[in-house]
């Protein structure tokens, strides 16, 4: 029996006494508002989930059921956990229109569109950096670095040839993660600690097309290809992905709102 005198252990009647899965779904919550999670991202594996909270497959499956039943979270067959879809998720909602910096990239661009994509992954590799890329990623020159080619495909049309090149050790998920369908930044934002691409610094050009790019795109020497390059920083104004896409001039447009601040 506790003596009288003796101070009770703080939170005994708070957070303690709740079962263990309920206190794990309270924690994936906080974690999926501090990531600004967006619907349709996809969460971690169950085996990385049960790492970080240290529960087992049991605890973490009532978690996520219950984050369910209040339509937080939803299940896909084998695919795993996705973050709920619109007006299921307020917070999720409330982050991807707030006024704080948000990087969009081609999933988000597509989803916020109603349209459907799909990738063709060319290769995707981990290697060392090279000096030229480790100084714009800001890491060391051999650092490993996963480096993606793919195709990207809106409602079935080819649109862009993307080179993403990302330090692995922001996200060591990216080695493991089928790029074919999965989101980059979706992958991104469910790192731990999250990645959040916040800024970008970009550029555009126009150019012919390489014989390379005659061949993926199934076009003539003439169309105009328009390439853009992209540096984007995280939420710690850190680079995180140097980025170069290749578009068909017929089917890229790009639009920037231009303010004098003087």
């Amino acid at each position: 029996m506790t003596d009288a005198k003796t101070p009770m252990p703080r939170g005994l009647f708070a957070d303690d006494v709740l079962p263990l899965y309920e206190r794990t779904a309270a924690r994936l919550l906080e974690d999926l508002r501090a990531a600004a999670a967006r619907p349709g991202d996809r969460l971690p594996s169950e085996r990385a989930l049960t790492t970080r909270y240290e529960v087992s497959r049991v605890t973490l499956r009532a978690a996520l059921a219950q984050l369910e039943s209040r339509g937080i979270v939803r299940p896909s067959s084998s695919r795993g956990w996705f973050v709920a879809e619109p007006g299921l998720f307020p917070d999720a909602a409330a982050a991807s229109t707030s006024t704080a910096p948000q990087v969009q990239g081609f999933a988000d661009y597509a989803q916020a569109n109603g349209l459907t994509t799909a990738g063709k992954v060319l290769s995707a590799t981990v290697r060392p950096a090279t000096v030229s890329e480790a100084e714009q990623l800001r890491i060391a020159p051999g650092a490993d670095l996963f480096d993606l080619h793919r195709l990207r495909f809106l409602d079935g049309l080819l649109v862009v040839l993307e080179h993403n090149r990302l330090p692995l050790a922001a996200c060591p998920a990216l080695a493991e993660t089928d790029f074919s369908s999965a989101s980059l930044y979706a992958t991104l934002r469910a790192a731990d600690p999250p990645q959040l691409p916040r800024v970008a610094d970009y550029s555009v050009e126009a150019r012919h097309p390489t014989a390379r790019e005659i061949e993926l795109f199934g076009i003539g020497d003439t169309m105009p290809m328009l390439v853009a390059t992209q540096l984007t920083s995280n939420q710690d104004a850190r680079p995180i992905e140097l980025t170069v896409q290749v578009y068909r001039g017929d089917r890229y447009r790009f639009r920037a709102s231009i303010t004098n601040q003087g």
